[in-house]
């Protein structure tokens, strides 16, 4: 036990440490960036299905996942504690009409742990919500550099949850989250002069905000046997819209660039000059952004311990997002929407004869509409997943697990000289499983 939170908590300080989740995408320069996360490795196996509940694995989707019953295989006592942690790298090729090019990012994607209280259950972690990382160029008519933009940063979320069952098969809950973050950016407009030749010196825009606020979600799961095989598995989640604080500064300094290539040159004090601009004088200094609401609902068949498929489907009102800092950038916002599709199959959980049988075995479809319109072009996204949980669990607590997930896609278009992303992300997480309410018994 001492190791697995030791584990959990190195986790936690790198990720603190880390600070901002890393991205590649442009599609990021948008809003607070690209929604980053999607669920556990376990969830985004199945094509980001999350109506599934069990007692061996954290669903940070629906905190009514969070209580239950005591378990019949444990003597009728508690169900175990679980924590667990996770992380990803991505490699993405990034296409035009006219080039390519590949990018790869890694970053740990969430920690958490869970603990049961009988029919109550409670858990709490940190996990990224969105991520921004471009290095966007335009040029002119005449093909030279017009304008960069550059942004790193992202919106993190420390949450913290409960549910309750209620009955024998349906559970409710609620998730109180705390969204916190910065996001950086800057601009240069390239001047040439009367020759036509780039300019060493030029002017650079640098804009910080920092963001921080409460949002709440809410759950509800059903679980319950239909026939003498066949259980029913269903979950409902609303998120209602909040504003979150934005605290914004924005300054204007020289540049010094290689004429050459276009490449920025950090300048010497004879030329490093800042002007911090007046913000507070345009009431822009503090601003509100309004995240936007959520209600997902599905539902799946499945034999317990043996194999689940399912259907889900997520809509979010994308058009209520709002923030003066982030207009006029030649986008809008749509309602967004998700799709879905999933399951696992097990071909003996209780084998001792053979590993392998004991293997979780994950697949899973998902199709996304961001809700972000570029150009009249709407950014859409496609998943295709695959993934396993192997067992790693001792004779005494056998269900702790370390589980690998894949997921292909795309996410965007070569449509009015937009960028497509073709993307392979690979996940890896450990879900451990202890029991620290074992009554002992005594001959």
């Amino acid at each position: 036990m001492i190791r697995k939170l030791v584990l959990v908590f190195i986790a936690l300080f790198a990720i603190q440490s880390y600070a901002q989740e890393t991205t590649a995408s442009p599609y990021s320069f948008y809003g607070i960036g690209t929604l980053k996360f999607k669920g556990s490795v376990e969830n985004t196996s199945m094509g980001g299905l999350s109506i599934y509940k069990d007692s061996i694995h954290i669903n940070f989707r629906n905190p009514a996942t969070y209580g239950g019953n005591n378990l019949e295989s444990f003597n009728n006592e508690s169900r175990p504690v679980k924590f667990t942690i996770g992380g990803s790298h991505t490699s993405t090729k990034l296409k035009s009409n006219t080039s390519s090019d590949r990018v790869k990012s890694s970053t740990f994607d969430y920690v958490a742990l869970s603990i049961p209280l009988g029919k109550l259950g409670f858990g709490f972690g940190l996990l990224p919500y969105t991520s921004v990382g471009y290095r966007l160029d335009t040029n002119n008519d005449a093909g030279n550099l017009d304008t960069r933009f550059n942004g790193e940063g992202g919106l993190n979320k420390a949450f913290l949850s409960f549910g309750y069952q209620i009955t024998e098969g349906l559970s409710a809950g609620i998730d109180a989250n705390y969204n916190f973050g910065n996001i950086q950016n800057n601009t240069i407009e390239f001047n040439y002069n009367s020759d036509g030749e780039l300019l060493q010196t030029q002017s650079r825009e640098e804009n910080r905000s920092d963001l921080s606020g409460l949002n709440l979600n809410f759950g509800l799961h059903y679980q319950g046997m239909i026939s003498d095989k066949l259980e029913l598995q269903s979950a409902f989640t609303y998120s209602p819209s909040s504003n979150i604080t934005s605290t914004n500064e924005r300054s204007f300094s020289n540049v010094l660039v290689d004429i050459a290539t276009g490449s920025e040159i950090a300048p010497t004090s004879e030329y490093s000059q800042t002007i911090e601009a007046d913000l507070a004088a345009a009431g822009l200094d503090k601003t509100d952004l309004k995240l936007p609401s959520r209600i997902s609902f599905g539902a799946g068949l499945g034999a317990p311990r043996k194999w689940f498929a399912g259907i889900e489907y997520t809509t979010q009102n994308t058009s209520e997002f709002s923030n003066v800092l982030y207009e006029n950038t030649g986008s809008t916002f749509v309602d967004g929407s998700t799709l879905s599709l999933g399951g696992f199959y097990i071909p003996q959980y209780n084998s001792f004869s053979s590993y392998w049988k004991r293997v979780v075995y994950r697949a899973g479809l998902r199709f996304e509409n961001t809700g972000l319109q570029v150009q009249n072009q709407t950014i859409k996204e496609f998943g295709i997943s695959f993934g396993v949980g192997i067992p790693v669990g001792t004779i005494r607590n056998p269900f702790s697990n370390a589980n690998f997930g894949f997921e292909l896609g795309k996410r965007g278009t070569t449509e009015a000289n937009l960028i497509q992303e073709n993307f392979l992300k690979f996940k890896l997480s450990l879900s451990l499983n202890d029991r620290w309410f074992e009554k002992r018994k005594f001959n």
